[in-house]
């Protein structure tokens, strides 16, 4: 797939048979008289059940509680060392050296809370959003040295790293090592039971209980009493220990979302610096649209029907001096007309065709693919609880069409596919090809227009082209 010599954004790639039929009005999807549709019904979501849930906790319980295992001894070190480095940095502001040292520490109080924030991700906990390091940062030396402490997010992760961190982590690494003791000792009692060794000194557990609660003799043998009440115990404590590991990996993750994350305000702003580029994006992809019809028009339909007029002038002039010849004049306007018709059709596939606001989006694209010169295979993965505003299925249609369009000129390629599927990202859309490669970025055509494009809706776009093909990803938020 390559960049699409002409500026255009939206071509449709049809086949010359699908086209005359299209233009005969024999379509039975998009014509004007044919019946609507049946409405297929999609699957009602299906709800998970307790044990579904419980399995998933399961899933991600090693990776708690592996990373709140990690998380006290790294609390140590970082408390250990960010300290002595500050209070050091702080005892020797005067000589200038402590100025370096407190520099010193703000860096990698940054960088261990940024080691927390990855930590906490592996562990399966939603991503909390950084600081805006780049935006706030200051250029040259001066700034680098003297830019942290006019920078609030510096010293909330020296607070979190030097303070914060460690009693939290002295409070979820207790509550674990007594869970884990608790429930694999128990559960395994029956095992190392046996080794200990039992004298008249021994209190047992599960007797003593009966006798102190009911006040009458226990009518079990004591070792036996205590391997049910031991199993019994590490059961439920096993059984409990992936709600733990949550609750506890949660606590961290709440923490370090206080202290370490940016702030709403930096959020915000950073959505309408989104918003203005979107716009700005829209804008421009706007413009270069009306450019490209205002072009086509004159170059084509408007020729042709300038043409159409001089000669039906002629063939009025010729009328009684000429027959045959009026009558050539007349079969070559009623050529250009038919060719200016064949232009502006062509020129209306730019816009969304009925099957799309008929149907929807996966029956847009199947469509699409039954009429490209390409072989194209479309896979569509869509949630049943996904609704796709009309504006994002207008847009994604275009999009595909541009990429075939530039697949059938420019791939080489005997076979595309294009996916559809919808994940926690949003919606996304591969086209991919297995042509030549070589697709690049030309400012003003086909590859920028589809960037410029998902860029209005808040998207990214990414390219992979080889020599094994071209494979060009869209990838668009739904709200």
């Amino acid at each position: 797939m390559t960049d699409t010599g002409s500026p255009s954004g939206i071509a449709d790639p049809i086949t010359p048979g699908a086209a005359a039929h299209a233009e005969a009005g024999g379509s039975e999807v998009e014509g004007a008289g044919t019946a609507p549709a049946a409405v297929s019904k999609l699957p009602q979501p299906v709800r998970d059940g307790f044990w579904r849930r419980y399995g998933r906790l399961w899933v991600y319980a090693p990776r708690e509680v592996g990373v709140l295992f990690v998380l006290f001894p790294l609390a140590i070190v970082a408390m250990s060392v960010l300290w002595p480095v500050f209070f050091t940095g702080v005892g020797t502001v005067v000589i200038y050296i402590g100025i370096f040292l407190l520099v010193a520490s703000l860096y990698a109080a940054r960088g261990y809370g940024m080691f927390t924030l990855a930590l906490l991700r592996a562990a399966g906990r939603p991503g909390i959003p950084r600081p805006p390091w780049r935006e706030q940062a200051r250029h040259g030396f001066i700034g680098r040295v003297f830019g942290p402490f006019a920078n609030g997010h510096y010293w909330l992760y020296l607070l979190y790293s030097s303070v914060v961190q460690l009693p939290v982590s002295i409070l979820t690494w207790s509550v674990l090592i007594t869970w884990l003791s608790a429930g694999v000792g128990g559960a395994s009692y029956w095992i190392w039971g046996g080794f200990v060794p039992h004298d008249n000194g021994n209190i047992w557990i599960a007797e003593s209980v009966w006798e102190h609660t009911l006040h009458t003799s226990a009518p079990f043998a004591p070792a036996a009493g205590d391997l049910m009440l031991y199993s019994v115990v590490g059961i439920v404590f096993l059984f409990t220990l992936p709600f733990v590991t949550r609750g506890l990996i949660t606590l961290q993750w709440v923490v370090a979302r206080g202290l370490l994350g940016s702030w709403e305000s930096e959020q915000l702003r950073k959505e309408v610096d989104e918003l203005a580029i979107s716009r700005a994006a829209a804008v421009a992809a706007e413009d270069r649209e009306l450019r490209r019809l205002e072009r086509d028009i004159h170059d084509g339909p408007q020729q042709q029907l300038v043409r159409l007029r001089m000669d039906i002038a002629a063939a009025q002039r010729r009328l009684s001096v000429d027959p045959d010849a009026t009558s050539r004049l007349l079969d070559e306007a009623g050529g250009r007309a038919q060719e200016a018709l064949d232009e502006l059709r062509a020129l209306s596939r730019g816009f969304a065709p009925p099957i799309l606001q008929d149907r929807g989006l996966s029956a847009a694209l199947d469509s699409l693919a039954t009429r490209s010169t390409v072989p194209v295979t479309v896979t569509t993965e869509l949630s049943p609880t996904t609704t796709l505003s009309p504006e994002l299925e207008r847009n994604l249609y275009f999009v595909a069409a541009e990429l075939l369009t530039n697949v059938a000129k420019h791939a080489k390629s005997a076979h595309a596919d294009i996916t559809l599927k919808t994940d926690a990202a949003g919606v996304s859309l591969t086209v991919a090809d297995n042509g030549v490669g070589g697709a690049t970025e030309v400012s003003g055509h086909g590859l920028a227009g589809i960037r410029e494009r998902v860029t209005a809706m808040r998207g990214t776009a990414g390219i992979q082209s080889g020599s094994n093909g071209t494979a060009v990803t869209v990838i668009v938020p739904l709200s």
